[in-house]
Parts: C-alpha cells; structure tokens; sequence
C-alpha cells in the first residue's frame, strides 16, 4: 500500500472510531509503529486529525459556546490558576483590556487589590467584580448588553475599542488550534477580539487546556500576534511545540 492511500485510509478508520491507539493502527495497516507516527505527523499538519498520548483522535469542532453559568464551574481550578498567573503579568501603571468569559473574570478576582491600573472591559461581571478597588480605575466599553452572560458587544463596543491603546490585552476562547489560530463559533463576537488584539501592545490568551486544538468556524487571528497563551499542563507536547514554534510563549499552570 502507498502511503498516500494508508494515510486517507488511516483518516476513514479514526473518524469510524473515533479514535484509535498507534498500536491499534499498526495492526490494522501491518507497518511498524514508526511508519504510522510519521503518517500521523503528516496528517495532523493537513489538519484532519489530532494527536494524543499513544494515539490520534478525530478533530473537535466547537460550534457554540455554552451559556456562561454552564461554563462557570467547567474547569474551575484550572481556570483560578490562569487567573492568578494572568494577574500577576499586570505591572502598576499598566492600562490593560479583559475580555468578557469565565476564565478572564478570575483575572479581576486576582486583581482587586492592586493600584493605579486602568482596566477596560466589555463585561459587566469583571467591572463589578473590581468596582470597590481604589487602585483601579474601570472603563466599561458600552454596547448591546447579553443578558446570559452581562457581556457588552455590537457597534458601540467595536467604536470604543478603535480608539483604545494599551499595554496589554488579556482574551479569552472557545478554541484555539496550533495551526488556525484563535478561533471563535459566533461571528457577532469575533470583531471585538479583533479590536481589542489591535488595541494592544501585547497579547495574552487565556483558556483552560479543554480549548486547545479545537477548531472553530471563524478565525479571530493567527497565532503568530498572539504574544502568550496561559493554559493547563494536559496540553499535549505536540500542540505545545506548535505553539512556540509560531513564536508564542506558552505558559502552563
């Protein structure tokens, strides 16, 4: 068999089963464990699978994101840690954007004691969560307001970012993938992480290690502007490389 047709033929057997071990395919396709981690290699570079520990996996689509009280308690310790971790890059003096979502939000939980920052979000939970800190001064973008998750988005939230600049911008995901980029399921949202990416001198992804690898139906940018991604130690190594090699800094909690 060529290689060509082991690997379509690889793809078809994964997708029948959802997943499969490299020792299960070599049994299948009679080659050495060797020959079907290179196949492997090169079929998760085209994008139509991905590689676990031992194995491969079909690639997952997210098409939506789920409400945010379902999201809230997903991942929650996870999620603290990036929290914690994301804060502590804030320097005083810094005039940051955080993102609406429910990793983002424990960002402003890690910074209600910190002084002469300034913070602009387009979340009305994260400016209620730092609305009695002295020590910062809150910019609340404005827009059409989601009333399951109290994010603001629309024209008025697109406007104000335009004519922002700041030190740094921390932006939250359903997905984001080691060769697409950060991506995002809802159109609607995606024009707002554009503008607060372009508003920024540096750019921080946070998201919980389940969000690695997904893939999404809008790309919101290449992974090549994002500056850091602050995500949990289950991501595979492979994904990890692919990050670096992008020229992000890849940081796990």
């Amino acid at each position: 068999m060529l290689p060509a047709e082991r690997k379509l033929r690889i793809v078809e057997f994964v997708r029948q089963h959802r997943a499969a071990s490299v020792a299960a395919l070599a049994l299948e396709f009679d080659v050495h464990e060797a020959t079907i981690r290179r196949d492997l290699a090169e079929v998760e570079q085209e994008g139509l699978l991905k590689r676990t520990h031992g194995g491969v996996i079909v690639e997952q689509l997210t098409h939506n994101e789920p409400s945010f009280n379902e999201r809230s308690n997903v991942q929650l310790e996870q999620k603290m840690r990036i929290g914690k971790m994301a804060a502590s890059m804030v320097e005083d003096g810094d005039h940051i954007i955080i993102d609406s979502g429910t990793t983002t939000l424990h960002i402003a939980k890690n910074l209600i004691y910190r002084s002469n920052i300034t913070v602009v979000t387009n979340d009305m939970n994260i400016a209620a969560e730092l609305r009695d800190s002295p020590g910062i001064k809150i910019a609340v973008t404005g827009g059409d307001l989601y009333p399951s998750s109290f994010m603001l988005n629309g024209m008025f939230t697109d406007q104000a970012l335009r004519s922002l600049h700041v030190s740094k911008a921390f932006i939250g995901t359903p997905a984001i993938h080691p060769k697409h980029g950060l991506m995002h399921p809802e159109a609607q949202l995606v024009l707002a992480k554009q503008g607060m990416i372009n508003a920024a001198q540096e750019v921080i992804v946070v998201a919980d290690d389940t969000k690695i690898g997904k893939l999404s139906l809008h790309t919101v940018t290449p992974n090549s502007t994002i500056h850091s991604l602050i995500t949990g130690k289950d991501i595979t190594e492979y994904d990890r490389k692919q990050f670096l090699d992008s020229g992000m800094n890849v940081i796990l909690v």
